[in-house]
């Protein structure tokens, strides 16, 4: 057919999608442009698995490193890896935003694949991706209830990602500064406009290029056996539904014993038409008590929270730790503090940045009474730490006042619902816990939607249950001002705005009753860090002392750091981070780094020790690492032939500072002004007191120590 594109401009910015020049076997190609980004996203239709149970579809999102021309830093391995976090988090945004508009029972496998070929280091290749997959699926044969599209609203205090139809929302993903709910809604209305642009051009698209669509058609159900079905099941998964209001545990809903065991008294039925029946049978069910009882599956009315307990200090040797229960959803979150130098390190298409917040969520399979895989963590598991620390990253302590790195990991303890949220709240009181300053404490609520015939109902900390049988899951997190981080997942074509309202208004009384539960466990951080935890003292040094700071080949800095223990960290900027566990310890480094950086003035007096004796004089330690000369012509009023007659090694001298020279050398005496008056300025027969007038006396290698020889 040739190459074929469209152009749309969005808030200024010119986007291109294009097909025909590249992945002509692929089932349907579209290139994305964008200022220099380029992405190029690919959708292939496989066979169809109706044995899987699930529809298989899979979105890889690929950041090839010479679209920014980088080559990977490791020595041995140039090739990319596994997908970093970034990415897996990208893949999940398209995900999340198509796969609710597939026909329900398509089990053809269906793979997007998103290559990022170039980037220009400013324009977001995520977005384009998502776009030019949903112009991909329209174009293709793939049955898809498209076009949808993504643009990201962003300011100082906003960073929202929002991907919808011509007349709904479907995905929304944000973090923010503590923003008041009205403006987050304004932004969801501003880039809603947006997106309908280039759905638009996506729909001119597919008029000129678009494959027909395969037909796909849901088999009925047969009456008949529906009948014979509900007959054997109906009876137990009634008392199921009785059964919810008490449970506590996923385990207890299951529905598999029942389906197997009507599969068994009915040898001659399809058995996936079986356990059809008796899900939709289950589902119905519980809708519709919602709708017509307004209560939910465990007893609870739409708005009402579960029961909450929180604890802190719970393990005695971690630097904090704080466990958050809502129901029977649990986590145990524990911080750990470390050094500036512990920063993660991450090399992408960006280059390296790094990162001194990192937050990891660990979800084991005893947590919902199963047996099952441990090992390197899941998509979903780096998707919940990452919408984590999205909602804590804001409220966090600024370097240059707290400039530890922070390690948070949230082990989920047993889950029914929200743990995400859990997490958010857990994480708080564990950062409490170990005394990290936060700016404000953070809560986290999910909230979920059931929509029947046009009518609906929001529900307030949504259980499992209601996440796998409802519409919606929108997860807020924030403070008593405003929100930090947002996470919208549906089932459903879309999400009006009167919807979103209703959500955000409900999840904000939930987040303020949830502030206060925590605030009768902890209602600020402690004073001080844990004494397991590293100390840290800062300090600024003037960018031409750094070279003094370290020495020559670095002899100065590691002498400090080998004889205080401590770790010590110079910035270009003149910023040195000193850590240590020992706060004496500490102070002894940060006492030396300021002496061996500070201007001596004429005139200061010192109590040191001599800590070498020439024949010209002795030197004495003024502060550690720092000397001064005492000329034998300044030891005494009268003649010193031989210094070691007046001093002694390590002896205590008061000393006074006579002289600094333009080499910063100093000068010591310990004669009184009125002795130093009365002196000639050269003594006749003895030594002069200044320091060019002897040949020998040198500063090596540019350090503060002087030596010399006769």
């Amino acid at each position: 057919m040739g190459i074929k594109s469209k152009t749309i401009i969005v808030n200024g910015q010119t986007i291109t999608l294009e097909i025909g020049r590249y992945a002509e076997q692929a089932t349907a190609a579209v290139l994305a442009k964008a200022n220099d980004t380029v992405v190029l996203v690919t959708v292939v239709s496989g066979q169809e698995i109706p044995a899987l149970g699930y529809f298989p579809l899979s979105v890889e999102y690929q950041e090839k490193l010479y679209a920014s021309g980088i080559i990977k830093g490791s020595r041995w391995v140039k090739r990319e890896g596994k997908p970093t976090d970034e990415a897996v988090l990208k893949a999940r945004l398209i995900d999340r935003s198509i796969r609710p508009l597939f026909p329900e029972g398509y089990m053809k496998e269906v793979q997007v694949v998103a290559q990022v070929l170039s980037f220009d280091q400013t324009t977001d290749p995520d977005i384009l991706a998502l776009c030019a997959a949903s112009a991909a699926l329209s174009l293709s044969p793939i049955p898809w209830n498209g076009p949808i599209a993504a643009v990201r609203v962003k300011n100082d205090n906003l960073d929202l990602v929002i991907s919808g139809s011509q007349d709904a929302l479907v995905m929304v993903e944000a973090g923010a500064n503590q923003v008041p709910e009205t403006e987050v809604l304004a932004a969801l209305t501003s880039g809603h406009a947006e997106i309908k642009k280039i759905i638009g051009a996506i729909n001119e698209l597919v008029k000129e290029a678009g494959l027909p669509k395969e037909e796909f058609i849901i088999k009925p159900i047969d009456a008949a056996l529906k009948k014979q079905v509900l007959a054997k099941t109906k009876t137990s998964l009634d008392d199921l539904i009785v059964k919810l209001e008490t449970s506590a545990r996923e385990k207890d809903m299951d529905l598999g014993p029942i389906k197997t065991a009507c599969i068994e008294e009915l040898p001659e039925a399809d058995p996936g038409a079986v356990k059809a029946i008796i899900d939709e049978y289950f589902k119905t069910s519980l809708r519709q008590k919602t709708f017509a009882k307004k209560i939910r599956t465990d007893g609870r009315t739409p708005d009402q929270i579960r029961p909450i307990t929180c604890e802190v200090g719970v393990l005695p040797r971690t630097h904090g730790s704080g466990v958050f229960k809502r129901g029977s959803t649990q986590a145990l979150t524990v911080t750990t503090l470390g050094s500036p130098r512990l920063e993660q390190l991450i090399e992408d298409l960006e280059g390296e940045t790094s990162k001194r917040y990192i937050h990891h969520y660990n979800f084991p399979p005893f947590s919902i009474g199963e047996a099952g895989r441990m090992g390197w963590p899941s998509r979903r598991e780096i998707g919940h730490g990452a919408l984590a620390e999205r909602a804590i990253e804001p409220i966090l302590p600024d370097a240059a006042d707290f400039p530890y790195t922070m390690r948070v990991v949230s082990e989920i303890m047993s889950s029914n619902g929200s743990t995400s949220m859990a997490s958010v709240c857990g994480s708080t009181l564990s950062l409490m816990d170990a005394g990290v300053p936060l700016k404000k404490p953070v809560a986290g609520i999910a909230m979920g939607l059931l929509v029947e015939a046009g009518n609906y109902v929001v529900l307030t900390d949504i259980q499992g249950l209601e996440d796998h049988l409802g519409d919606m899951d929108f997860k807020i997190a924030g403070t008593d001002t405003g929100i930090t981080a947002l996470q919208m997942d549906i089932k459903i074509p879309g999400i009006t705005p009167e919807i979103l309202k209703d959500a955000l208004d409900k999840a904000k009384q939930a987040r303020l009753s949830i502030l206060g539960i925590m605030a009768k466990t902890i209602a600020k951080p402690r004073a001080q860090v844990s004494a397991f935890a590293p100390k840290i003292a800062t300090l600024n040094i003037p960018v031409e002392k750094i070279g003094e700071l370290i020495g020559p080949g670095g002899k100065t800095i590691k002498k400090i750091i080998k004889d205080s223990g401590c770790e010590v960290d110079v910035d270009d900027d003149g910023r040195v981070v000193i850590t240590g566990i020992d706060q004496k310890k500490l102070e002894e480094a940060k006492t030396w780094i300021n002496g061996l950086t500070r201007e001596f003035k004429v005139g200061e007096e010192f109590d040191g020790k001599v800590v070498r004796i020439e024949p010209f004089g002795a030197f004495v330690e003024l502060l550690p690492g720092r000397d001064g000369l005492v000329h034998v012509s300044r030891m005494s009023a009268g003649y010193v032939a031989d210094p070691n007659t007046i001093v002694k090694m390590g002896q205590v001298l008061h000393v006074r500072v006579r002289e600094i020279d333009e080499q910063n050398r100093v000068s010591l005496t310990t004669l009184t002004p009125e002795q130093e008056q009365q002196m000639p300025q050269r003594p006749s027969g003895g030594r002069p007191g200044g320091f060019n007038d002897h040949p020998s006396f040198r500063r090596p290698g540019g350090g503060n120590r002087y030596s010399g020889r006769r």
